[in-house]
């Protein structure tokens, strides 16, 4: 049953039952764009928008079993598609993150892109997803999908791309990526949502407790590219192999915190495997919020959401603040298109690219 107060809609499932709602959202390029709600038995729920396939919020119990949003968000559909929408809870492709000069040379060939960073000017995070609602007896899940034509952003080949959102009755919001393509390309996909667990208890996470499972970072130049270069992160303030506050070593003079005004690197995790494994584990003391970050990828980008400031209004209608969430983008390595040592990006017809990210949340006293 869907209840309206104010505006707002809010979901009443039954007691003890995963269900799916879906609301509209707004109306962009013509098109509706619907909300979608993940509930399961426990009551968590996961929310998520057509527009960027953009998970627009989190909801889980704390410590005392109050439940409280985990994730920035915005009110109106006009706030992601404005220029404020720093990729709040966004897919993020055809390629996160950066590719020095935006180009590079595929099979003899030289693409030229239409951005440097996050596939384009007008990324995944900017296009319009079909929905297709998945009910099982123990989950739910949402599956997303978009069909990225040939020469999009300057990339080759037509690429059809799937995003499934499975919210489990373990706490977990599993995060299936899967595409095809019918030319040799690029893919690296990643969500790009902004934790802040302690559900409004807290204005920043600099005493978030982070422990992440790598002994190691890309180095990066001035403009964020990754200049080749594996270093190691420990006697660093980048080194979180034993759990630190957010906030403890964030101002240090160390050349990575100078140059993203904090948190905004790659680490290279311990797992090369391609299989799924624990790759960073947040924990916050207000609200005893834990977070569990498992990936299949070989990289983790940390963002401190540095660039957020009062001009962003949030959920809420409340203003930014630097350092108010972090962010754990698992993914390929950064212009890994450029670097032949790096682990590869490259899909080609015939292939089927999978990847997949489990965020688990639970509580601690």
């Amino acid at each position: 049953m869907l209840i309206l107060v104010t505006g707002i809609s809010r979901v009443s499932a039954d007691p003890g039952k995963p269900g799916i709602t879906k609301v509209p959202f707004g109306k962009t390029a013509g098109k509706e764009i619907y909300q979608y709600t993940l509930s399961n038995s426990s009551g968590m729920q996961v929310k998520v928008i057509s527009y960027g396939a953009s998970i627009t919020d989190i909801i889980t119990a704390d410590k005392d079993g109050h439940m409280g949003s985990v994730v920035f968000g915005f009110d109106s559909l006009s706030a992601y598609t404005g220029r404020q929408n720093a990729l709040m809870g966004a897919a993020v492709g055809r390629v996160a993150n950066r590719i020095a000069g935006g180009r590079f040379i595929l099979d003899g060939r030289e693409y030229q892109l239409s951005s440097n960073i996050h596939g384009g000017n007008q990324g995944f995070d900017k296009k319009i997803w079909s929905a297709e609602e998945i009910i099982k007896a123990k989950n739910v899940a949402l599956k997303m999908s978009y069909f990225s034509k040939d020469g999009e952003e300057g990339y080759p080949g037509n690429l059809q791309v799937s995003i499934t959102y499975t919210l489990t009755d373990r706490n977990e919001l599993l995060i299936d990526y899967q595409a095809t393509t019918d030319k040799t390309t690029h893919v690296n996909l990643t969500n790009h949502s902004y934790f802040n667990l302690s559900g409004g208890k807290a204005e920043t996470v600099s005493g978030t407790e982070l422990n992440i499972f790598a002994d190691q970072y890309l180095e990066a130049d001035k403009n964020n590219i990754p200049t080749g270069n594996i270093l190691d992160v420990k006697g660093t303030p980048l080194d979180f192999t034993r759990p630190q506050p957010i906030g403890t070593r964030i101002s240090e003079d160390h050349p990575a915190l100078k140059m993203g005004n904090g948190y905004d690197l790659t680490y290279v995790l311990r797992n090369q495997t391609g299989k799924l494994k624990l790759a960073a584990r947040a924990y916050e003391p207000l609200s005893g919020r834990i977070l569990e970050a498992y990936t299949t990828e070989p990289g983790l980008v940390l963002y401190t959401a540095n660039h957020l400031n009062p001009g962003i209004i949030g959920r809420g209608q409340k203003p930014s603040v630097r350092y108010a969430a972090f962010c754990l983008e698992t993914q390929h390595y950064p212009d890994a298109p450029n670097q032949p040592k790096f682990p590869s990006t490259i899909l080609k017809a015939g292939e089927t690219y999978k990847s997949q990210t489990v965020f688990r949340f639970s509580t601690r006293n």
